[in-house]
């Protein structure tokens, strides 16, 4: 009988010792950060030279207003006087102007649902809303309420009453608890009144938009003077010319940068399966290349979420993306839409609203995969768009365990795109001393006195939006939203 507190013979060759003679298939090095970076792959990509990209405009005589940024500090709504610059009128105000308009500004505060003022109400005051959201409305010839607009964070409403005496033709609501920053008329035409200096200063602002050229089409450009006349006229012939912006905009080239270092031993000794050198360029270009796509999308001066003009830019209706919301952003970017542009959060967000109202979209198979579409126009995801939580920290992308991760607010973005359709466009520099692909280039930099060799690795590159409605932007998006089936 065996012992057993002996331990067995082998009877056979063990499985570790077995592998010492069998070679692992192994890998290249996997990259979890890495994405199919789909912006990257629809852009049109233009090779431009010197750096630079010029975009020439025709002459606008007559620019939109932009919002007007307000903010709280310590729960009291403040703004900057040069903020008031944002209205049209009073761009070419000198300070000591906006500085007594500003000065008569009136904190206000309405619970959601308040009325601000119905139809037949006259014109009394000027808001600019801090913070809320705001619904212009009206009825139709059958007496049903139609929305006109829908107001957020630094949009403002009802500045002619600083012109004259005028009766609203809309109603005005809070659809949540708002804050407002407001002029009313009297206090406004009192500072006139006290002030002939002030009152000679507006008058002459008002004076010059009246006297502004009166011919300009739809977008503010100068207008082009033509006729058109039946069989047997004979009009004399108008005079005319195509006015051009005299500072057109320029677009330079964003630069990543970085180094690679390596030890000359390791590329001698370890190349027997993957080259070392080439799998450390690899890896990092696909790092750079994720970089790249969140700079054309996030950067400060050429980002896309800040290159969309005031009037592209959208708020969804009750939070969550809808269908409704979509078609609006579509009747904006209404020439010849390209794609949408979102957090893969809010294409799920925007697919559990789709399920509720019974409306499943459809898919369609880009570079082999599967992509939900709206109106025949696809979602496309990307992760770099960022989704802010309520006090604006930013939420990270990486999933875990935090239940308030799975909410927050984004935006979707809809663009038009290539040169030829005036629409967003990819820019990129080629023919660079050791280029790798068009705008990247690897150059070796030599080997120090510890046998480390150094590789510089280079990515010139940028985007641009040559015409306002190529790009639309639906904001505010919640994501969090769900519904329990009944």
């Amino acid at each position: 009988m065996p012992d057993p507190q002996r331990p067995l013979a082998p009877h056979t060759l063990s499985v570790p010792a077995a592998r010492t003679l069998s070679n692992p298939t192994l890998t290249v090095p996997q990259m979890l950060a890495e994405s199919p970076r789909w912006l990257l792959h629809l852009l049109p990509w233009l090779n431009i030279h010197g750096g630079v990209y010029q975009v020439n405009r025709r002459r606008i005589v007559l620019r939109q207003s932009d919002r007007i940024a307000a903010r709280l500090v310590d729960d009291k709504a403040t703004i900057d006087v040069n903020a008031l610059r944002a209205l049209s009128l009073l761009r070419p105000a000198d300070e000591p102007l906006l500085t007594a308009i500003s000065g008569l500004l009136v904190e206000e505060r309405r619970g959601a649902g308040e009325d601000l003022y119905k139809a037949g109400d006259t014109g009394e005051k000027f808001y600019i809303i801090v913070k809320g959201k705001v619904e212009i409305a009206t009825t139709d010839a059958h007496g049903e309420k139609l929305r006109l607009a829908l107001y957020g964070d630094g949009d403002f409403f009802g500045e002619t009453a600083l012109l004259n005496d005028w009766r609203h033709t809309t109603t005005a609501q809070t659809l949540t608890p708002s804050i407002f920053l407001t002029l009313d008329r009297a206090r406004f035409r009192g500072l006139l009144d006290s002030s002939a200096e002030l009152r000679t200063k507006f008058e002459g602002l008002v004076r010059q938009r009246e006297e502004s050229p009166a011919k300009q089409n739809e977008s503010g450009e100068a207008g082009v003077d033509i006729a058109s006349y039946n069989v047997g006229e004979e009009p004399e012939l108008q005079r005319t010319f195509v006015d051009y912006d005299e500072i057109p905009r320029q677009y330079q080239l964003q630069t990543i940068q970085t180094v690679i270092r390596l030890h000359t031993r390791i590329t001698d000794l370890y190349n027997n399966n993957y080259d070392q050198l080439r799998e450390q360029l690899r890896l990092t270009i696909q790092a750079m290349k994720e970089r790249e796509e969140s700079e054309i999308i996030n950067d400060p001066e050429h980002g896309l979420l800040l290159a969309a003009a005031p009037s592209m830019r959208i708020r969804t209706r009750s939070g969550p993306p809808t269908p409704d919301d979509l078609d609006d952003l579509l009747a904006h970017v209404w020439k010849e839409p390209a794609f949408f542009l979102a957090h893969p959060r809010a294409i799920a967000a925007f697919g559990r609203e789709c399920t509720r109202r019974g409306v499943p979209p459809p898919t369609v198979q880009m570079f082999g995969s599967p992509f939900l579409t709206w109106r025949g126009v696809p979602l496309v995801p990307s992760n770099k768009l960022p989704i802010n939580r309520s006090n604006g920290t930013r939420v990270p992308h990486v999933a875990n365990r935090d239940t308030e991760g799975t909410a927050g607010l984004t935006s979707i973005l809809l663009m038009r795109v290539g040169e030829q359709k005036q629409g967003v466009v990819g820019l990129h520099q080629t023919g660079l001393a050791g280029e790798q692909m068009p705008g990247l280039s690897v150059r070796f930099m030599g080997i120090d006195n510890y046998s480390t060799a150094s590789y510089l690795v280079t990515l010139y590159f940028s985007a641009a939006v040559l015409t306002e409605d190529a790009l639309g932007i639906l904001e505010n998006v919640e994501v969090g939203n769900y519904h329990d089936d009944e």
